[in-house]
C-alpha cells in the first residue's frame, strides 16, 4: 500500500502547501496551517444539467423566486420572506443556543397542513432517539417529518435523490464526511467538499437546504471562509445563555435584505416568537431615573426601541475607566471627547459605564446622541423628561447628523406611547406623527442644554 503523504491546509482559506510555514502563502494569515492527509483523486458528483448558451441579460426573465414559509414569521422575516426553492442557508451559533430546536420547529410546521411540504431532517450530531425525545419534550407534531441519522455524504446524497424533499436540514455540516477524502470529519477539506456537493445538489434538484454550522471561540463560523461565499444566505443565532431571549440575524442574503433581526424567547416548549421586541429592551422603572435614555435603532426594516443606560462615577484610580456593553468602546471615547470640546462637560476624572439593555448589540451611529444624553443625565443626576426618545449621529465637529428612516423610527415611538423626541434637524418630518412632539437639534450643545 502506498504511504499517505502529509500536506498542510490553511484553516482560514483552505489553501494547501507541502511544508509547514508560519504564514499561509495564499491568504497571508499567521499560524493557520495544520497538518492533513493529501486527498486522493476521486470522481466528483456532477449534477446533470442541459448545456447553457450565452444570452443577452435583457432576454432573461426576472421572475420572483418561489419561497417556502417556515411557519415562523420571525424566521421568515430574516430569510426575506421564506426559504427560496434551491437556496442554501448557513445557520451558525454557539453550542446550546437553540439552532436544532429552531429548525425542528420550522420543519414540523412545514410538514403539516396548510403548508404540507416534503421535509427531511438529517441529524449528524444526535441519534434518531435523541431527536424524537426533543420533539416529544417540545410537544410538536412530527408525524410527517422524515428523519435520517447519517454523517456519510454519499448516503445523504442517495436519500436526497430518492425522496426529493422540498426542504432539507443538515445538522451539522462539520459532522458530514465524504469517502472520497481521507481527512477526518470537520477538517477544512471535508467541510469545503461536503458543502460544495450539497450546494450543487440543492441547485440541481430545487431543494431548499439549511446547513447548520459550528462557531469558533471568537464567534466566527468554523471551517474555511469559502463556506460563507458558497451559500446564498448566512444567518447567526445568538443570545446570552443566561437569558431566555434569542436573536437571529442575516449577514448575507442573496434573496433579501441583510441586517434583518428576528426575536425569539426560549421556553420549555421550544422557541416562541416575540411580536413586540421593543418591550424586551426597555427596563421597567417606577419613575424616571438619571442615566437612562430611550433610543430608536433600526435593525433591517424593523425599528426597535432600546434603553441606553449610563453610570458616571468618580474615578478612584489615576486612569478613569471606560466600559461599554452592546456598544463600540472606541466610539464611547470619541463621544466623551466631543462632549468636553463642544459642550464643556469634562469626564476625565470620572469612570463611565454604558450599557444597552437586553443584551442587544447596537452597531449603527444613530445611538450617539442617546449615549451622550444618558452620560450627561447620570453626571448631573437629572433624568430626561418622561416618555422621551432620542436618536442621531454625532460628528467630531459637534454637529448632529441625520439617520436613515427617521420617520419610521418616530412612528414606532409614537405607537408605543412616547410623547417627545429629540432628533436631528434634518430628520424633522414635514408631517409629524400624531401624539408626539419633535425637538430638532443641530448641535450637541443644543441637546445637552435640555438637561440643564
Amino acid at each position: 500500500m502506498a504511504k499517505s503523504k502529509s500536506t498542510y491546509s490553511c484553516t482560514e482559506c483552505g489553501g494547501q502547501t507541502l511544508k509547514w510555514q508560519g504564514q499561509c502563502p495564499h491568504c497571508q494569515a499567521w499560524n493557520t496551517l495544520v497538518e492533513a492527509m493529501s486527498e486522493k483523486a476521486a470522481a466528483r458528483f456532477t449534477p446533470v444539467s442541459e448545456s447553457r448558451e450565452v444570452q443577452s441579460l435583457s432576454e432573461v426573465e426576472a421572475e420572483e423566486e418561489q419561497r417556502y414559509s417556515t411557519g415562523l414569521l420571525e424566521f421568515d422575516r430574516v430569510l426575506g420572506g421564506g426559504l427560496v426553492q434551491g437556496g442554501v442557508v448557513l445557520l451558525g451559533g454557539d453550542p446550546g443556543i437553540g439552532k436544532s430546536t429552531l429548525l425542528l420547529q420550522a420543519l414540523c410546521n412545514m410538514s403539516l397542513l396548510p403548508l404540507a411540504r416534503n421535509v427531511l431532517y438529517v441529524s449528524g450530531e444526535e441519534s434518531a432517539r435523541q431527536v424524537a425525545m426533543r420533539a416529544k419534550r417540545m410537544g410538536v407534531d412530527a408525524k410527517a417529518l422524515h428523519l435520517l441519522a447519517e454523517i456519510r455524504l454519499e448516503r445523504i446524497q442517495e436519500v436526497l435523490a430518492e425522496r426529493k424533499p422540498d426542504v432539507a436540514v443538515i445538522d451539522s455540516i462539520q459532522t458530514v464526511y465524504s469517502d472520497a477524502l481521507q481527512s477526518a470529519p470537520g477538517s477544512v477539506a471535508q467541510v469545503r467538499e461536503c458543502a460544495a456537493q450539497l450546494t450543487r445538489l440543492a441547485k440541481a434538484s430545487g431543494t431548499g437546504m439549511i446547513l447548520v454550522g459550528h462557531v469558533t471561540k471568537e464567534g466566527a463560523l468554523a471551517g474555511p471562509r469559502v463556506l460563507e461565499h458558497m451559500v446564498d444566505t448566512v444567518l447567526y443565532f445568538e443570545g446570552d445563555t443566561h437569558s431566555s431571549f434569542r436573536l437571529i440575524r442575516a449577514f448575507k442574503n442573496r434573496f433579501g435584505a441583510v441586517n434583518e433581526l428576528g426575536v425569539f424567547a426560549m421556553t420549555e416548549k421550544g422557541l416562541r416568537e416575540v411580536s413586540n421586541p421593543s418591550a424586551l429592551f426597555l427596563s421597567h422603572h417606577g419613575g424616571q431615573v438619571p442615566g437612562s435614555c430611550i433610543m430608536v435603532t433600526q435593525e433591517g426594516t424593523r425599528p426597535l426601541l432600546v434603553e441606553i443606560q449610563a453610570l458616571v462615577d468618580e474615578a478612584h484610580s489615576p486612569n478613569a475607566r471606560r466600559l461599554s456593553v452592546g456598544l463600540e468602546q472606541n466610539r464611547l471615547a470619541m463621544l466623551l471627547a466631543v462632549l468636553h470640546r463642544h459642550a464643556g462637560i469634562a469626564c476625565f476624572d470620572q469612570d463611565v459605564f454604558v450599557n444597552a439593555v437586553g443584551g442587544v448589540k447596537i452597531t449603527e451611529p444613530g445611538a450617539d446622541l442617546a449615549v451622550l444624553l444618558a452620560i450627561v443625565s447620570s453626571l448631573k443626576n437629572r433624568p430626561l423628561p418622561e416618555k422621551t426618545v432620542v436618536f442621531g449621529e454625532v460628528g467630531l465637529a459637534g454637529e448632529v447628523r441625520p439617520v436613515q428612516r427617521g420617520l419610521e423610527r418616530l412612528r414606532e415611538a409614537a405607537k408605543l406611547g412616547f410623547v417627545q423626541a429629540i432628533v436631528p434637524k434634518a430628520n424633522k418630518p414635514k408631517a409629524t406623527p400624531p401624539g408626539i412632539e419633535i425637538i430638532a437639534v443641530e448641535r450637541v450643545e443644543e441637546a445637552v442644554a435640555r438637561m440643564r
